[in-house]
C-alpha cells in the first residue's frame, strides 16, 4: 500500500482543484480558500463540473450538503447527479446552484425556538474553505446552516465568524511588531480522540449502552484499571486490524491520523491527528468519530464515545489543542530559545490568560452536557474549575516581569538514566499537568475540558473569541503608543498582575485547590445546570454580539437547546433504568430467589442447620430486590412529575437534583443485587464481560 497515493484520495483538493480547473478559477477559488475573498457564481460554476466529473470517476452517484446541526453530529441529504433528458434517457448535472445552496427543513433540527413547524425553510451554503470529499460513494459539500431568518442553526458558522476575528485582530498586533509580510493569521487545533471498543454481541444484550451510550448498571469487576497495565499496552490484534481499517479510511478521505494507542482503561483506546486549522480539524474530527463507528462494526465491535460508559474507569475525553499561525510560518505561541525577550510570544500568550480569566465560565459553558457531568472531575478528567498550567519556567518569566526584575534562564537540563549507552535526552521546560483544564504543551495549548462525543467547534468558537478580545483591547492600546517596547512591558505586568489568580501548577483535584479557587475568585460551576446559564449572562452576550460571533437570538436558542438536551438525556436514561430494572433484573432474580427457596425446602426435609447459608443469602436478595422496586416506584413518579415542568431551566434542576440522585440509587440496588445473584442468571453481559473479553 502507498499511503502516499492513498492519502487524500477522496478529497477535492488543492491539488486535484490546480488538475481540473482552469488558471483562472483555480486562483480565484484558492484566494476564496487563503485570504477568505468572495466566489463569483460564474466560478462556482466551472468548479460544479470540475467536481462533478471528478466524483462521478471516483464512483459518486450522488452529492449531499454535509453540514452540522446543533445535534452535535452531521447531517446529510442525498440527491442523485441524474437529470432527465428530453429523449427520455438520462444525463448527469449538477450546477453551481446545488454547489452552492440547499434548502433542508430547518424546523425538524433543534433551533431553540429560532424555526418551528410552520417556519421550517432553512439554507445551507457552501463552505469553499473546506475541501469536498466522497463518502459512500455520494460527494459530501461541507457547508453552513442557517435559518431563513439569516440565524445560525450550526456550530460551523459561528466558528467561521470566530476565525474571521481572531485572523482580523492577530493582524493588528503583528503590524505594530513589523511582520507587514503577514496577510492572514490562522487558529490551529487537534482534537486527541478517546473511544470505547465492546463486543458487538455483547453490546446489543444491554439496553443501557443501546439508547444512552453508557453503562447504567454494573457492579465494579474484580480488576478494573489499578495495575495500570492497559495504558500503552501490546494492541491486541483484533483492535490493530480495526486500528489499521480506520486509518485507510481516514488517509483517503484527507485525515491526518496520525498516533493510536491503548489508554488508561481496559477496552479504552485513543486516536490523534496531526493538528490543523481549526475548520478543517472541526471537520476531521465530525469524519472521524463517524468513521469510527462505521469501522468498528465491520470488524464486530461498538465505538462507544459517551464520556463515562463505565463507572469506576476512566471517561472520554477529546483533548483540543489550540494555537495561532501566520501564512508566513510563525507559530505565535511559540516561546523560541529565550521566550523571556519574546515579545510578540510574551503578548499572545497573556492574551491567552487575558480572555480564559476574563470569560472562564463562558468556557467552562462550552463544554458543557450531561454525558462530560460524568466524567469531569476524577481519573485524569480535568475538574470543572478553569485554571491554566504553564509550567515553573514561564510562570518564572511571568513573574520576573510583574516584578520589573530580570530573569535568570536556567540552563538546559538532560536525562540523567544512569545508563551510559544511552543518548542524552534534553529535558522540557515543563512537566505535565493531567488535572489542569487548560495547559501550555510547548508551543500550543491543550484544552482537556471537551467531552470525547463533543463537536470541537463549540469550544474554539470560544476560545479564538475570548483571545481576539485580548487582542484588540492590547491593540487599542498600542497603537497609541509614543514608545512601543516600555507600553508593551506596561501592558504585560498589568495583564500578569491582574490575571495571574487563573494560573495554577498544583494538583486540581485536591480539597485545597478547590478552596484556593474560591478565596481567588474563581468561578466553579460542577454540572451543565450550572455552566449553562453564562451562555445568556450579559457580559457574554455583550462579547458574542459585538463581535458578531452570535447574535442574541442564536445564544437563547443554544441555551434552550442544551438545556432541553440535557433534561431529555436525564430522562431517556431513567426510562431506560426502569425498563431494564422492571423488566430484566427484577425477573431473573426472582427466578435465582425461587432456586434458593427450593434448595432451602428440600435440605430443611433432612436438615435446617445445613439451610442458615441459602438463608441469609436469600434474606440479603430480598431486601434488595425490594429495595430496588421501591426506588423503581420512586423513579417512575418522578419522570411523570417532570413532564408537568414547563420551563426549562427548571426541567433541568430537578434532573439534576430529583432525578439524578434516584438513579443512582436505584443503581446501587441493583449493582448489590449483581453482585449476589449466580452468574447464570444475570440478564445481560457485566463489566467483567464488557472489558475483558478481548
Amino acid at each position: 500500500m502507498n499511503i502516499s497515493e492513498l492519502f487524500g484520495e477522496m478529497v477535492f483538493n488543492e491539488t486535484v482543484m490546480k488538475e481540473r480547473l482552469p488558471q483562472e478559477t483555480y486562483n480565484a477559488l484558492k484566494d476564496t480558500i487563503r485570504m477568505g475573498s468572495a466566489l463569483d457564481e460564474d466560478v462556482a460554476g466551472v468548479v460544479a463540473s470540475a467536481m462533478k466529473d471528478w466524483a462521478i470517476e471516483k464512483g459518486a452517484t450522488h452529492f449531499t450538503h454535509w453540514f452540522q446541526p446543533l445535534t452535535g453530529i452531521t447531517a446529510e441529504k442525498h440527491d442523485s447527479f441524474i437529470s432527465p433528458h428530453n429523449n427520455g434517457s438520462a444525463i448527469m448535472e449538477f450546477s453551481a446552484k446545488e454547489l452552492i445552496k440547499g434548502e433542508p427543513d430547518a424546523s425538524s433540527f433543534p433551533s431553540g425556538g429560532i424555526r418551528v413547524t410552520f417556519e421550517a425553510r432553512g439554507y445551507t451554503a457552501w463552505d469553499p474553505t473546506s475541501y469536498a470529499f466522497i463518502k459512500d460513494e455520494t460527494l459530501c459539500i461541507p457547508t453552513v446552516f442557517c435559518s431563513y431568518s439569516g440565524e445560525a442553526l450550526d456550530k460551523k458558522t459561528p466558528l467561521l465568524r470566530s476565525m474571521q476575528l481572531i485572523n482580523q485582530q492577530a493582524l493588528r498586533m503583528l503590524k505594530l511588531f513589523g511582520h507587514d509580510d503577514v496577510k492572514s493569521v490562522n487558529a490551529n487545533a487537534g482534537a486527541e480522540q478517546e473511544y470505547f471498543l465492546v463486543e458487538k454481541e455483547l453490546f446489543d444484550q444491554r439496553k443501557d449502552l443501546i439508547f444512552c451510550s453508557r453503562s447504567l448498571f454494573g457492579a465494579k469487576p474484580p480488576k478494573g484499571q489499578e495495575l495500570d497495565d492497559h495504558y500503552f499496552g501490546a494492541i491486541q490484534p483484533r483492535v490493530k486490524l480495526f486500528m489499521r481499517d480506520l486509518d485507510n479510511e481516514l488517509w483517503r478521505l484527507g485525515v491526518y491520523a496520525k498516533t493510536e494507542h491503548k489508554e488508561a482503561a481496559p477496552g479504552q483506546y485513543e486516536l490523534a491527528p496531526i493538528y490543523s486549522g481549526v475548520n478543517t480539524a472541526t471537520d476531521h474530527n465530525q469524519l472521524t468519530m463517524e468513521i469510527m463507528k462505521k469501522v468498528a462494526l465491520r470488524h464486530g465491535f461498538v465505538c462507544l464515545l459517551h464520556e463515562k460508559p463505565f463507572a469506576g474507569l476512566n471517561g472520554s475525553g477529546k483533548h483540543n489543542n489550540w494555537s495561532l499561525s501566520t501564512d508566513t510560518g510563525i507559530n505565535l505561541l511559540n516561546p523560541g530559545s529565550s521566550p523571556q525577550s519574546n515579545m510578540l510570544f510574551l503578548i499572545f500568550l497573556c492574551a491567552v490568560i487575558k480572555g480564559v480569566d476574563d470569560y472562564q465560565d463562558l468556557l467552562r459553558a462550552s463544554v458543557a452536557s450531561a454525558g462530560n457531568d460524568c466524567r469531569l472531575g476524577a481519573q485524569e478528567a480535568p475538574p470543572s474549575i478553569i485554571s491554566i498550567f504553564l509550567g515553573d519556567d514561564l510562570e518564572s518569566i511571568l513573574s520576573s516581569i510583574e516584578a520589573k526584575e530580570d530573569y535568570e534562564a536556567a540552563s538546559y537540563r538532560t536525562l540523567e538514566s544512569g545508563v551510559k549507552v544511552l543518548p542524552h535526552l534534553r529535558l522540557d521546560n515543563t512537566d505535565r499537568n493531567r488535572t489542569s483544564p487548560l495547559a501550555f504543551t510547548g508551543n500550543k495549548f491543550e484544552f482537556r475540558m471537551p467531552g470525547s462525543s463533543h463537536s470541537i467547534a463549540d469550544a474554539n468558537t470560544i476560545i479564538n473569541t475570548i483571545v481576539a478580545e485580548s487582542l484588540r483591547l492590547f491593540a487599542d492600546e498600542l497603537e497609541q503608543a509614543e514608545d512601543l517596547k516600555t507600553a508593551t512591558f506596561k501592558l504585560l505586568r498589568r495583564t500578569i498582575r491582574n490575571h495571574k489568580r487563573i494560573l495554577y501548577s498544583g494538583n486540581n483535584y485536591s480539597k485545597e485547590w478547590v478552596d484556593e479557587a474560591e478565596s481567588r475568585g474563581l468561578t466553579n460551576h460542577p454540572t451543565t445546570v450550572d455552566a449553562l446559564p453564562s451562555l445568556i449572562s450579559p457580559k457574554n452576550v455583550e462579547l458574542l454580539t459585538k463581535h458578531g460571533i452570535y447574535t442574541k437570538r442564536e445564544l437563547e436558542s443554544r441555551y434552550e437547546i442544551s438545556l432541553e438536551s440535557y433534561s431529555k438525556l436525564i430522562r431517556i436514561e431513567a426510562n431506560t433504568m426502569l425498563e431494564m430494572a422492571r423488566k430484566e433484573i427484577l425477573p431473573a432474580v426472582f427466578e435465582y430467589e425461587k432456586l434458593l427457596s427450593d434448595t432451602i425446602n428440600s435440605k430443611k426435609a433432612v436438615s435446617s442447620v445445613l439451610t442458615a447459608p441459602e438463608e441469609e443469602l436469600l434474606r440479603d436478595i430480598s431486601d434488595n430486590a425490594n429495595k430496588l422496586y421501591i426506588a423503581c416506584g420512586k423513579l417512575k413518579s418522578e419522570i411523570l412529575n417532570a413532564s408537568n415542568i414547563a420551563d426549562s431551566l427548571a426541567l433541568a434542576e430537578y434532573c439534576r437534583d430529583v432525578t439524578l440522585p434516584t438513579m443512582n440509587e436505584l443503581r446501587s440496588y441493583a449493582d448489590e443485587l449483581e453482585v449476589l445473584t449466580a452468574k447464570e442468571f444475570w440478564p445481560f453481559p457485566t463489566y467483567e464481560d464488557l472489558l475483558f473479553n478481548f
